[in-house]
């Protein structure tokens, strides 16, 4: 098997372990209040391209990881931006009617019913995170400290902020990344980062150098995002193609022009890869996810 076809396969079995691990620790629908459970599963389960819980399973394969700790950060992050997908997508926030090639939560649920759903697929997030296990006490406690700053006013929810409150207004590339780095890159970094945590044998300047490898990948993909909102279609992407251009939102393409912007993504990459060398070959699935962010069509 060639090296690409084991890469595509490897990334084929870890989406299932997370789809696998997300209906195991979701509640069921079967389960009061089952409308609310229904749009939870509805949203998080069967689709998307697992990229954070990719990286939590890449990122444990530097060390030796605890399988259910894995398996409860893998979940976690997944859940963590399934929940910001769901208000992203409402009417108030970016107002689309199509994720993952579905109608999205508040199409198919009504409003109320999406916007709960978005906030207890948050807090179970934490509740897997923070279930009994054979980690260390400090060490787990960090994990849930690392995915609630991603996640709050200082990481996700306040890059969205930021881009909400700058539709129609020009941004330097400075305040571009910076925005990005809250929106899209705190959450990428803080996959990488539990993935490391779940290994009890990897030190602090391991998690150091990681975390420089994930804020470029962050903003890498964000780039790579603005790219294909203007050069893939609808289908493809499984969400409305054009919609930043549309809500005349900041971007790289904007700022930069297309091919700048790829040139761009590509040179983060690049440095991000660079930045792996020291774990030779233990790297490989990180190196591999680093590539498929600038080569990925949706």
């Amino acid at each position: 098997m060639s090296k690409a076809n084991n890469e595509t396969t490897w990334r084929q079995k870890a989406q299932a372990q997370t789809e696998l691990a997300l209906e195991r620790l979701m509640p069921s629908e079967k389960a009061d209040p089952q409308v609310l459970h229904e749009a939870m599963r509805y949203a998080a389960l069967d689709g998307g391209k697992r990229l954070r819980p990719l990286l939590v399973l890449a990122a444990s394969e530097l060390g030796e990881a605890d399988p259910v700790v894995l398996e409860h950060a893998m979940a976690a992050v997944e859940l963590i931006h399934v929940y910001s997908l769901v208000h992203d997508d409402m009417p108030a926030m970016d107002n689309d009617s199509l994720r993952r090639g579905k109608p999205t939560c508040h199409v198919q649920y009504g409003e109320a019913t999406a916007l709960l759903a978005g906030d207890a697929l948050q807090t179970l997030a934490f509740d897997i995170l923070s279930r009994p296990t054979n980690l260390p006490s400090a060490r787990q406690l960090k994990m849930v400290n690392v995915l609630a700053q991603a996640s709050g006013s200082l990481g996700m929810a306040g890059g969205q902020a930021i881009d909400l409150a700058n539709v129609g207004l020009p941004m330097t590339q400075t305040e571009l990344e910076h925005m990005h780095s809250l929106k899209t890159g705190a959450l990428i970094r803080a996959a990488v980062v539990l993935g490391t945590l779940s290994c009890t044998n990897l030190n602090d300047d391991d998690i150091e150098r990681l975390d420089h490898y994930a804020r470029k990948l962050g903003l890498a993909f964000q780039v790579i995002d603005d790219v294909l909102d203007c050069e893939a279609d609808t289908a493809t992407l499984g969400k409305t193609a054009g919609k930043d251009a549309d809500n005349n939102k900041p971007t790289y393409v904007k700022l930069m022009g297309l091919a700048e912007a790829r040139l761009y993504a590509e040179a983060l990459i690049e440095e991000a890869v660079t930045l792996l060398e020291p774990f030779g070959d233990k790297a490989d699935r990180l190196r591999s996810l680093a590539l498929f962010v600038t080569k990925r069509k949706n």
